[in-house]
């Protein structure tokens, strides 16, 4: 009995170790984004994560049927890939963009890899209608690299594996089979708290991608009308909790807020649409 109690009070004690380092490793992650002005935790250097997206990239691509062979479209892409990052605060933040067009004419796409590599299907891009449309999905995308979501989220899903990972080794009882359930419902709610944090990265790359649009010329109400297309090519999904997206109706109201901190006068004339 007394040696039983050893071992549990032994894993207590390694658990404990283990969140502890977890949470000052965490907490000791914290940097300031002039950009967006707030402070982040991140979980690995701008360097590393420009090497990330870059290895990353090729399989990216491939996965995706690889670049498209559309020499003009590839060139209206980055033309307003640039317009986006010379004239917007984009451009602060020392990052290798590059916009690129993937032959999938099914899937239905954009993303951003660490480090500035945006990727848009043919999927996608058959379907926008303007120019504006396109700057409104590119300034998204921009808006995660600018925020660092991708080292965010790194330094969130160390954090959490750290602390289940605690109260699993704590919790764990070779006496009773059945002690691994509280182990597994932490996994479980770790899970749904990273899905959640992915969502607010997503309504921050709206909000970014509201004021990245503006400050370049372009109309902002433009990716209300890409949330529209989504929308509509989205079909059945599932509910908002259990998605790491929100859903687009709630997408479109936080973009609508956004616009209105951004022109409280309202949206001036001339902007390309």
């Amino acid at each position: 009995m007394n040696r039983r109690r050893s071992f549990n009070g032994g894993r207590l004690l390694v658990g404990l170790a283990i969140a502890v380092f977890a949470l000052i490793s965490y907490f000791g992650s914290k940097e300031y984004n002039p950009v967006i002005e707030e402070d982040q935790y991140i979980g690995i250097t701008p360097d590393q994560e420009i090497a990330l997206g870059l290895q990353a990239a090729p399989e990216m691509t491939a996965q995706f049927g690889g670049l498209h062979p559309d020499a003009q479209a590839q060139s209206f892409l980055d033309s307003v890939c640039r317009r986006l990052i010379n004239d917007s605060d984009a451009g602060q933040a020392d990052w290798p963009y590059e916009c690129s067009l993937l032959v999938d004419n099914e899937t239905i796409n954009a993303f951003a890899l660490p480090g500035g590599q945006v990727f848009l299907t043919a999927g996608l891009y058959n379907r926008l209608q303007s120019e504006g449309q396109l700057a409104g999905v590119l300034a998204h995308e921009i808006g995660h690299a600018v925020a660092r979501h991708s080292a965010q989220q790194i330094a969130r899903q160390q954090l959490t594996q750290g602390l289940t990972g605690a109260l699993v080794i704590a919790s764990y009882d070779p006496q009773n089979p059945n002690s691994g359930a509280t182990g597994q419902m932490a996994v479980l709610v770790g899970q749904l708290l990273t899905m959640r944090y992915s969502r607010e990265h997503e309504l921050q790359a709206d909000r970014l991608g509201v004021r990245f649009m503006g400050q370049a010329g372009y109309d902002p109400r433009a990716l209300i009308e890409v949330m529209n297309i989504l929308a509509e090519a989205g079909g059945a999904s599932p509910p908002e909790f259990f998605s790491t997206h929100p859903n687009p109706e709630n997408r479109i109201e936080a973009i609508q807020e956004a616009i209105q901190t951004e022109y409280p006068n309202g949206v001036p004339e001339g902007l390309i649409q």
